[in-house]
Protein backbone atom coordinates (compact mmCIF):
# COMPACT_ATOMS: atom_id res chain seq x y z
CA UNK A 1 0.00 0.00 0.00
CA UNK A 2 1.15 3.47 -0.79
CA UNK A 3 1.03 6.47 1.24
CA UNK A 4 0.69 10.12 0.32
CA UNK A 5 0.67 12.98 2.17
CA UNK A 6 -1.33 16.13 1.96
CA UNK A 7 -0.20 19.83 2.06
CA UNK A 8 -1.59 22.05 4.52
CA UNK A 9 -3.68 24.10 2.77
CA UNK A 10 -6.41 24.82 4.70
CA UNK A 11 -4.43 25.83 8.15
CA UNK A 12 -4.25 29.56 8.11
CA UNK A 13 -1.01 30.48 8.18
CA UNK A 14 0.54 29.44 4.48
CA UNK A 15 2.72 31.23 3.03
CA UNK A 16 5.01 30.59 -0.32
CA UNK A 17 7.79 29.34 1.80
CA UNK A 18 5.59 27.18 4.03
CA UNK A 19 4.35 25.07 0.64
CA UNK A 20 8.00 25.17 -0.86
CA UNK A 21 9.12 23.28 2.64
CA UNK A 22 6.96 21.27 2.77
CA UNK A 23 6.33 20.25 -0.85
CA UNK A 24 10.30 19.49 -0.86
CA UNK A 25 9.57 17.29 2.80
CA UNK A 26 6.79 15.52 0.92
CA UNK A 27 8.86 14.94 -2.48
CA UNK A 28 12.47 13.89 -0.04
CA UNK A 29 10.40 11.37 2.19
CA UNK A 30 8.85 8.01 1.49
CA UNK A 31 5.28 9.12 0.10
CA UNK A 32 4.26 8.42 -3.23
CA UNK A 33 1.91 11.37 -4.03
CA UNK A 34 1.58 15.08 -3.08
CA UNK A 35 -2.51 15.64 -2.46
CA UNK A 36 -4.29 18.59 -1.46
CA UNK A 37 -7.92 19.60 -2.01
CA UNK A 38 -10.23 22.49 -3.31
CA UNK A 39 -12.59 25.24 -1.92
CA UNK A 40 -13.63 28.69 -2.43
CA UNK A 41 -14.93 30.24 -0.03
CA UNK A 42 -11.92 30.29 2.05
CA UNK A 43 -8.26 31.16 2.27
CA UNK A 44 -6.72 28.60 0.62
CA UNK A 45 -4.09 28.46 -3.06
CA UNK A 46 -6.14 28.12 -5.58
CA UNK A 47 -5.38 24.50 -7.07
CA UNK A 48 -4.41 24.96 -10.57
CA UNK A 49 -1.68 27.74 -9.41
CA UNK A 50 -0.46 25.59 -6.56
CA UNK A 51 -0.30 22.61 -9.13
CA UNK A 52 2.12 24.27 -11.87
CA UNK A 53 4.29 25.07 -8.09
CA UNK A 54 4.78 22.02 -6.81
CA UNK A 55 4.85 20.28 -10.53
CA UNK A 56 8.31 22.67 -10.61
CA UNK A 57 9.03 21.70 -7.17
CA UNK A 58 9.31 17.75 -7.25
CA UNK A 59 10.58 14.80 -10.01
CA UNK A 60 9.03 12.20 -8.52
CA UNK A 61 6.06 11.70 -6.06
CA UNK A 62 2.57 11.65 -7.92
CA UNK A 63 0.43 15.00 -7.44
CA UNK A 64 -3.30 14.29 -6.69
CA UNK A 65 -6.28 16.46 -6.31
CA UNK A 66 -8.27 15.82 -3.37
CA UNK A 67 -11.01 17.33 -4.87
CA UNK A 68 -11.89 19.86 -7.13
CA UNK A 69 -14.80 20.00 -8.16
CA UNK A 70 -15.36 20.22 -11.80
CA UNK A 71 -19.10 22.26 -11.64
CA UNK A 72 -17.35 24.88 -10.14
CA UNK A 73 -15.20 25.77 -13.34
CA UNK A 74 -15.62 26.16 -17.18
CA UNK A 75 -14.66 22.37 -17.79
CA UNK A 76 -12.45 23.20 -21.13
CA UNK A 77 -10.55 25.64 -19.34
CA UNK A 78 -10.11 23.48 -16.42
CA UNK A 79 -9.41 20.41 -18.40
CA UNK A 80 -6.67 22.89 -20.46
CA UNK A 81 -5.50 23.71 -16.70
CA UNK A 82 -4.82 19.90 -15.49
CA UNK A 83 -3.66 18.68 -19.30
CA UNK A 84 -0.91 21.56 -18.55
CA UNK A 85 -0.11 20.25 -15.12
CA UNK A 86 0.13 17.11 -16.57
CA UNK A 87 2.83 18.42 -18.80
CA UNK A 88 4.64 20.11 -16.25
CA UNK A 89 4.97 16.98 -13.80
CA UNK A 90 5.75 14.95 -16.77
CA UNK A 91 3.05 12.69 -16.41
CA UNK A 92 2.67 12.62 -12.76
CA UNK A 93 -1.27 13.87 -12.07
CA UNK A 94 -3.92 12.08 -10.53
CA UNK A 95 -7.04 14.17 -10.46
CA UNK A 96 -9.69 13.14 -7.45
CA UNK A 97 -13.02 14.88 -8.45
CA UNK A 98 -15.91 15.64 -6.16
CA UNK A 99 -19.49 17.30 -6.10
CA UNK A 100 -18.66 19.53 -2.90
CA UNK A 101 -20.66 19.64 0.17
CA UNK A 102 -20.74 23.34 0.21
CA UNK A 103 -23.44 25.51 -1.50
CA UNK A 104 -21.54 29.16 -0.77
CA UNK A 105 -18.61 27.54 -2.88
CA UNK A 106 -21.03 27.28 -5.99
CA UNK A 107 -22.32 30.47 -4.84
CA UNK A 108 -18.95 32.71 -4.72
CA UNK A 109 -18.01 30.80 -8.08
CA UNK A 110 -20.88 31.84 -9.99
CA UNK A 111 -21.92 28.20 -10.50
CA UNK A 112 -25.31 26.84 -11.02
CA UNK A 113 -26.76 24.70 -7.39
CA UNK A 114 -28.42 23.02 -9.86
CA UNK A 115 -25.39 20.99 -10.90
CA UNK A 116 -24.53 19.93 -7.53
CA UNK A 117 -25.29 16.51 -9.01
CA UNK A 118 -23.24 13.02 -9.58
CA UNK A 119 -24.29 13.44 -13.18
CA UNK A 120 -23.99 17.06 -13.81
CA UNK A 121 -20.31 16.27 -12.69
CA UNK A 122 -20.06 13.07 -15.09
CA UNK A 123 -20.76 15.48 -17.55
CA UNK A 124 -17.89 17.70 -16.71
CA UNK A 125 -15.68 14.81 -16.50
CA UNK A 126 -16.49 13.31 -20.10
CA UNK A 127 -16.12 16.92 -21.68
CA UNK A 128 -12.59 16.98 -19.97
CA UNK A 129 -11.66 13.39 -21.49
CA UNK A 130 -12.84 14.75 -24.98
CA UNK A 131 -10.78 17.72 -25.04
CA UNK A 132 -7.91 15.24 -23.59
CA UNK A 133 -8.48 13.16 -26.54
CA UNK A 134 -8.45 16.20 -28.95
CA UNK A 135 -11.38 16.36 -30.07
CA UNK A 136 -13.24 19.70 -31.26
CA UNK A 137 -15.33 20.71 -28.16
CA UNK A 138 -16.61 23.89 -30.57
CA UNK A 139 -16.28 25.29 -34.00
CA UNK A 140 -12.47 26.34 -33.68
CA UNK A 141 -9.56 25.81 -36.21
CA UNK A 142 -7.74 23.45 -33.63
CA UNK A 143 -7.99 21.35 -30.55
CA UNK A 144 -8.00 22.92 -27.25
CA UNK A 145 -4.59 21.50 -25.71
CA UNK A 146 -1.70 20.53 -24.89
CA UNK A 147 -1.64 17.31 -24.92
CA UNK A 148 -1.66 15.19 -21.59
CA UNK A 149 1.74 13.20 -21.32
CA UNK A 150 -0.53 10.27 -19.98
CA UNK A 151 -2.53 9.17 -22.73
CA UNK A 152 -6.53 9.87 -22.92
CA UNK A 153 -5.29 12.48 -19.44
CA UNK A 154 -4.77 12.10 -16.09
CA UNK A 155 -6.59 8.71 -13.75
CA UNK A 156 -10.30 10.14 -12.41
CA UNK A 157 -10.72 9.13 -9.05
CA UNK A 158 -14.21 10.26 -7.31
CA UNK A 159 -14.70 11.01 -4.33
CA UNK A 160 -17.89 9.69 -2.84
CA UNK A 161 -18.88 7.25 -0.41
CA UNK A 162 -22.83 6.71 -1.03
CA UNK A 163 -23.68 3.40 -2.34
CA UNK A 164 -25.89 4.44 -5.17
CA UNK A 165 -23.50 7.38 -6.20
CA UNK A 166 -20.21 4.51 -5.73
CA UNK A 167 -22.24 2.88 -8.66
CA UNK A 168 -22.93 5.84 -10.99
CA UNK A 169 -19.19 6.74 -10.69
CA UNK A 170 -18.57 3.14 -11.66
CA UNK A 171 -19.27 3.95 -15.68
CA UNK A 172 -16.93 6.81 -15.78
CA UNK A 173 -14.50 7.05 -13.19
CA UNK A 174 -10.94 5.33 -12.63
CA UNK A 175 -11.59 4.56 -8.81
CA UNK A 176 -12.04 6.07 -5.20
CA UNK A 177 -10.89 8.92 -3.50
CA UNK A 178 -12.92 8.08 -0.66
CA UNK A 179 -12.81 9.86 2.70
CA UNK A 180 -13.34 8.43 6.00
CA UNK A 181 -14.79 11.01 8.86
CA UNK A 182 -13.18 8.78 11.32
CA UNK A 183 -10.70 6.38 9.96
CA UNK A 184 -13.16 3.68 10.00
CA UNK A 185 -11.15 0.75 8.24
CA UNK A 186 -14.17 -1.81 8.32
CA UNK A 187 -16.73 1.55 6.83
CA UNK A 188 -13.98 1.74 4.28
CA UNK A 189 -13.96 -2.01 3.47
CA UNK A 190 -17.49 -2.48 2.68
CA UNK A 191 -17.10 0.54 0.21
CA UNK A 192 -14.22 -0.82 -1.13
CA UNK A 193 -16.63 -3.61 -1.45
CA UNK A 194 -19.03 -2.28 -3.67
CA UNK A 195 -16.80 -0.63 -5.22
CA UNK A 196 -14.96 -3.85 -6.68
CA UNK A 197 -18.92 -5.42 -7.45
CA UNK A 198 -20.17 -1.98 -8.88
CA UNK A 199 -16.35 -1.71 -11.54
CA UNK A 200 -17.29 -5.58 -12.27
CA UNK A 201 -20.58 -5.24 -13.66
CA UNK A 202 -20.04 -2.15 -15.50
CA UNK A 203 -17.73 -4.04 -16.98
CA UNK A 204 -14.40 -2.21 -16.08
CA UNK A 205 -11.24 -2.77 -15.18
CA UNK A 206 -10.78 -3.22 -11.10
CA UNK A 207 -10.64 0.36 -9.83
CA UNK A 208 -8.03 2.30 -8.02
CA UNK A 209 -9.28 2.48 -4.08
CA UNK A 210 -7.67 5.18 -1.93
CA UNK A 211 -9.15 6.57 1.03
CA UNK A 212 -7.93 9.46 3.40
CA UNK A 213 -8.26 10.77 6.90
CA UNK A 214 -7.15 13.47 9.32
CA UNK A 215 -4.14 12.99 11.49
CA UNK A 216 -2.41 14.24 14.40
CA UNK A 217 0.49 13.19 16.64
CA UNK A 218 3.09 14.65 19.26
CA UNK A 219 1.56 16.45 22.26
CA UNK A 220 -2.18 16.68 22.76
CA UNK A 221 -3.18 15.57 19.26
CA UNK A 222 -6.83 15.34 19.77
CA UNK A 223 -6.98 19.42 20.79
CA UNK A 224 -4.88 19.40 17.25
CA UNK A 225 -7.67 17.83 15.05
CA UNK A 226 -10.06 20.18 17.25
CA UNK A 227 -8.52 23.24 16.76
CA UNK A 228 -8.17 22.00 12.49
CA UNK A 229 -11.41 20.87 12.39
CA UNK A 230 -12.99 24.36 14.15
CA UNK A 231 -11.12 26.13 11.19
CA UNK A 232 -11.89 23.88 8.03
CA UNK A 233 -15.46 23.17 9.02
CA UNK A 234 -16.66 26.63 9.34
CA UNK A 235 -19.78 26.19 6.95
CA UNK A 236 -21.23 23.92 10.08
CA UNK A 237 -22.84 25.31 13.76
CA UNK A 238 -19.83 25.47 16.08
CA UNK A 239 -21.75 22.18 18.30
CA UNK A 240 -21.49 20.13 15.48
CA UNK A 241 -18.05 20.43 14.83
CA UNK A 242 -17.16 19.88 18.50
CA UNK A 243 -19.51 17.08 18.64
CA UNK A 244 -17.35 15.86 15.65
CA UNK A 245 -14.01 16.86 16.57
CA UNK A 246 -13.97 13.74 19.81
CA UNK A 247 -13.48 11.32 17.07
CA UNK A 248 -12.62 12.61 14.02
CA UNK A 249 -9.93 11.53 12.09
CA UNK A 250 -6.39 9.57 13.91
CA UNK A 251 -4.82 11.39 17.25
CA UNK A 252 -2.63 9.30 19.03
CA UNK A 253 1.41 8.11 18.63
CA UNK A 254 3.56 6.95 15.64
CA UNK A 255 2.95 3.26 16.60
CA UNK A 256 -0.63 3.43 16.76
CA UNK A 257 -0.86 5.59 13.51
CA UNK A 258 1.14 2.45 11.66
CA UNK A 259 -1.09 0.38 13.45
CA UNK A 260 -3.95 1.63 11.28
CA UNK A 261 -2.36 1.70 8.52
CA UNK A 262 -1.92 -1.90 8.35
CA UNK A 263 -5.00 -2.67 8.52
CA UNK A 264 -5.82 -0.23 5.75
CA UNK A 265 -3.28 -2.25 3.97
CA UNK A 266 -4.99 -5.52 4.82
CA UNK A 267 -8.27 -4.42 3.45
CA UNK A 268 -6.57 -4.07 -0.02
CA UNK A 269 -6.66 0.05 0.30
CA UNK A 270 -3.90 1.21 -2.85
CA UNK A 271 -3.14 4.20 -1.16
CA UNK A 272 -3.73 6.54 1.97
CA UNK A 273 -3.76 10.21 2.26
CA UNK A 274 -3.10 11.00 5.06
CA UNK A 275 -4.29 14.98 5.84
CA UNK A 276 -2.45 16.93 8.23
CA UNK A 277 -4.36 19.13 11.07
CA UNK A 278 -1.04 21.52 11.53
CA UNK A 279 1.29 23.06 9.47
CA UNK A 280 4.23 22.13 11.52
CA UNK A 281 6.03 20.11 9.36
CA UNK A 282 8.03 18.33 12.32
CA UNK A 283 4.94 15.91 12.16
CA UNK A 284 5.53 15.07 8.49
CA UNK A 285 9.10 14.35 9.54
CA UNK A 286 7.86 11.49 11.77
CA UNK A 287 5.53 9.99 9.60
CA UNK A 288 8.32 9.58 6.65
CA UNK A 289 10.27 7.84 9.77
CA UNK A 290 7.76 5.58 10.49
CA UNK A 291 6.60 4.80 7.22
Amino acid sequence: MDVGMTLPVMEPDLDAEVLERWTRTIEEGAFSSLCFGERMAFDNPDSLTLLGAVAAWTSRVRLTTTVVVPQLHNPVLLAKGLATADVLSRGRLTVGVGVGGRDEDYRVAGADLGAKTMAAMADAVDRMRRVWAGERVADARRPVGPVPVQPGGPEILVGTMGPRTVRHAAGWADGLAGVTLDADVTAVSSLFDLAREAWADAGRPPPRLTTSFWFAIGDQPREQVHRHLRHYMNWLPADLVDALAATAGFAGTPAGLRDVLRRFEDIGTDEVHLIPTSSDRSQVDRIAELL
